[in-house]
């Protein structure tokens, strides 16, 4: 196979915060990989929460570039079965070359992806639109500026329940919260009772990932469901969120790309819970892989390529929430030109 890398840096429409930060930029990393006259495409995101950063994600995969460019495809399992013992302190960098083998392999197969794994797309979930912290006033703008079915909101100030109703009298959309760790118990079940009465769906990770004992107690009294985030990042964390949490959002980026979220997907059912994907704001790279597993979720939070003011590829698209695929094999994804 030959391989290349793209290093990203993409704008964002606004400046997007979260409890713990803000950015006006996300750095990104996509991967091709070639073979037999055909490419695949593959995405990872740059996160200061976990120390990754593009250079050193560039850096983790030419390391084995030799090993690499020396494989030949049989399988993407089984290529991510021989790339994790050499990639198994870096999943976001393993992320980019599993997309990107299942995208030439789909390809390879003259199929979508989903049609590789026999999926039917005719109901899928819809994605959200995520609003980032900020004044209530510019929350409430962001919302109006872009009509939508379902908005995920950023929380982890002093005036949640404000801002969620105020959001609320602007829009009769689904709401879910997104609170970054931010609460403690009290905070976390005194809130859910508001959020509930104010239409929110769910609460996504509420405490810390570290506070299991209180993450115990708000499962068994929450009046709302609560749906893991950084305390579920790679397949050994969807056991330990079972009777802590009612579901697991799986990011790609983190877990080490599509082979082990399909096993993450497949225990999260076996165990009762509830099944999401998330966004680690990916372009349209990244964002066509997850569309492919639309079939196998609950919920999805798909919006990267909404909240990016610029892009690397095209590929699916978005309209009032739904997904539509794009005309071609794989993942649908045709990276801009460079």
């Amino acid at each position: 196979m030959k391989l290349t890398l793209y290093p990203f840096e993409l704008k964002f429409r606004h400046t997007f915060t979260i409890s713990r930060k803000s950015k006006d930029v996300q750095p990104l990393l996509v991967a091709s990989l070639e073979q037999d006259g055909f490419c695949g495409l593959g995405e990872t995101a740059d996160n200061s929460y976990y120390n990754m950063t593009v250079p050193r994600l560039m850096a983790a995969i030419d390391q084995h570039r030799s090993f690499i460019e020396n494989y030949h495809l049989t399988t993407p399992a089984a290529f991510w079965q021989d790339m994790y013992p050499l990639l198994q302190d870096n999943m976001f960098a393993l992320c980019a070359l599993d997309i990107a083998a299942w995208d030439l392999y789909a390809k390879q197969q003259h199929q979508k992806l989903y049609q590789v794994w026999g999926l039917d797309i005719r109901h899928n979930p819809l994605t959200d639109y995520t609003i980032g912290i900020d004044t209530v006033e510019n929350m409430v703008r962001k919302l109006k500026e872009f009509p939508w079915p379902i908005y995920k909101i950023k929380l982890g100030t002093k005036e949640d329940i404000t801002i969620i109703t105020e959001l609320r009298k602007h829009t009769d959309a689904v709401f879910r919260v997104d609170a970054n760790c931010a609460w403690g118990v009290e905070e976390t079940l005194r809130n859910a009772i508001a959020l509930k009465a104010l239409g929110v769906e769910f609460i996504e990770q509420p405490m810390p990932a570290a506070d299991k004992a209180g993450m115990k107690q708000v499962f068994e009294k929450v009046v709302l469901p609560v749906i893991a985030d950084e305390s579920c990042i790679v397949e050994s964390d969807v056991a330990q969120c079972q009777g802590y949490f009612h579901g697991i959002n799986i990011k790609l980026t983190k877990c080490g790309g599509i082979t082990p979220a399909l096993r993450m997907i497949a225990a999260a059912k076996q165990a009762g819970m509830k099944v999401m994907t998330g966004s680690m704001n990916e372009s349209t790279v990244g964002t066509s892989a997850v569309a492919h597993l639309l079939p196998l979720l609950d919920y999805v939070d798909m919006d990267g390529p909404l909240l990016l003011a610029e892009d690397t590829a095209t590929g699916i698209k978005m309209e009032d929430g739904r997904i539509i695929y794009a005309d071609g094999n794989g993942t649908g994804a045709v990276l801009l030109q460079r």
